[in-house]
């Protein structure tokens, strides 16, 4: 590729929410990459993961896509894991103070967060890194030399800090630390390129920037992705509201469920979460506009992608053709009434309270003999707690869209 070629396809999915902010990284991004290619070097790239649980979902793998394209393209990236930023906790997009982690909880939860991300990025270009490497090493007069770079007036005006002092809600001390973390891993590892979703925006632009010029590095080029929206397509994916389209599933259930998010997210999918090049995508962002190419069928090529890049192409047609005869051959209904899920829900609950069963012991029978089946898997534990939202199929005939 050439270099407009690459800015493009590296400036895709991206948000800023500032016009001049996205010119001046894009600006920053080409002379970056012109000054790689004449000193004939890679850019030095990396995103970090705080193991604040064990699994990873689509959502998360939105930035590793974005470092999958930079590795593509011939580029050294880093797949940081936050040992010791998961301590702290990032506040960025949380109205209330994350619950505090030890230490063996964030070492469990980072056991499979590599290998995860492996079905991303390629295993063979990628270093794995933790940041307790070098912040495990900062003194006290080191984290003071570093908050000297910031005033608490810089941390107050950020939306999630003010809202929450709006409200008189707490925040604490150690909060703000965690900007001056992710900023010295910037710093630590000389980075050229540091990715991250939008929440990151503060830590990223500002934190990583200021930080790195005091030091004396060049400050990096922050590329910042657009936060996936789960499968309900407004709501950003995550297990709290139960949207989310898992990586570690079936090819069949990660069919089934990206055929389930709204038609007017697809595009943004397509943008964040394939390897389609931009033009493409235009294409089909235009043909959908026109009526020349059918939601149904560009979601099922958005689908059909997504699930190849985490399963293979074989797997990923076996999950059209299950899909295919499950939801389009009759199997379901044009309408169908909705049922809004509760906390603590079981499906037993749910088949008793939407009236899809006569008793609960006729419920339980159904589910022992395989006949209850949420977005086409089959549930086997009646005291299954429903949490996602999706389709239950009950028997044959009955059919109900769960909602939140």
């Amino acid at each position: 590729m050439n270099i407009e070629d690459q800015v493009a396809l590296l400036m895709q999915g991206t948000e800023y929410g500032d016009v001049e902010l996205t010119a001046f990284m894009e600006g920053e991004l080409r002379q970056r990459l012109k000054q790689a290619e004449k000193e004939d070097r890679p850019l030095r790239v990396y995103c970090g993961y705080d193991p604040t649980s064990t699994d990873l979902h689509l959502g998360h793998t939105i930035t590793m896509r974005k470092l999958r394209q930079f590795q593509d393209l011939g580029h050294d990236v880093t797949f940081l894991i936050g040992s010791y930023t998961a301590l702290v906790g990032d506040p960025s997009d949380k109205n209330k103070a994350r619950p505090v982690l030890t230490q063996e909880q964030v070492a469990n939860n980072a056991k499979t967060y590599a290998d995860q991300a492996f079905r991303v990025l390629d295993k063979n270009k990628t270093s794995v890194r933790y940041n307790g490497e070098w912040l495990s090493e900062l003194s006290l007069v080191d984290l003071i030399k570093l908050g000297q770079n910031f005033t608490v007036q810089q941390f107050l005006t950020r939306e999630n800090f003010s809202k929450r002092m709006a409200a008189n809600e707490p925040i604490y001390l150690h909060e703000t630390f965690y900007a001056l973390m992710q900023g010295y891993d910037a710093v630590a590892m000389q980075t050229d390129v540091q990715v991250g979703g939008t929440d990151q925006l503060f830590n990223i632009i500002v934190a990583g920037r200021k930080l790195q010029e005091a030091l004396g590095q060049k400050p990096l080029v922050g590329i910042i992705c657009g936060i996936l929206p789960g499968t309900d397509g407004f709501q950003r994916m995550s297990k709290s509201t139960g949207n989310v389209i898992p990586i570690n599933t079936t090819a069949d259930d990660m069919y089934g469920k990206i055929m389930s998010i709204p038609d007017d997210a697809m595009i943004k999918y397509f943008r964040l979460a394939t390897r389609l090049l931009p033009g493409d995508i235009d294409l089909i962002e235009k043909d959908l506009e026109s009526g020349q190419l059918h939601p149904r069928d560009a979601k099922m090529k958005l689908a059909l992608e997504i699930v190849s890049i985490f399963y293979g192409s074989s797997e990923a047609l076996k999950g059209e053709s299950a899909f295919i005869r499950l939801f389009q051959k009759g199997s379901l209904p044009n309408d169908m009434p909705e049922f809004e899920l509760q906390s603590g829900d079981t499906v037993l609950d749910i088949m008793d309270k939407a009236g899809l069963i006569a008793s609960k012991n006729e419920g339980r029978r159904l589910i022992q003999q395989n006949g209850v089946r949420l977005d086409g898997e089959v549930l086997t534990d009646s005291q299954f707690e429903v949490t996602q939202t999706g389709i239950l199929q009950v028997g044959k005939r009955k059919f109900i869209r769960l909602v939140k």
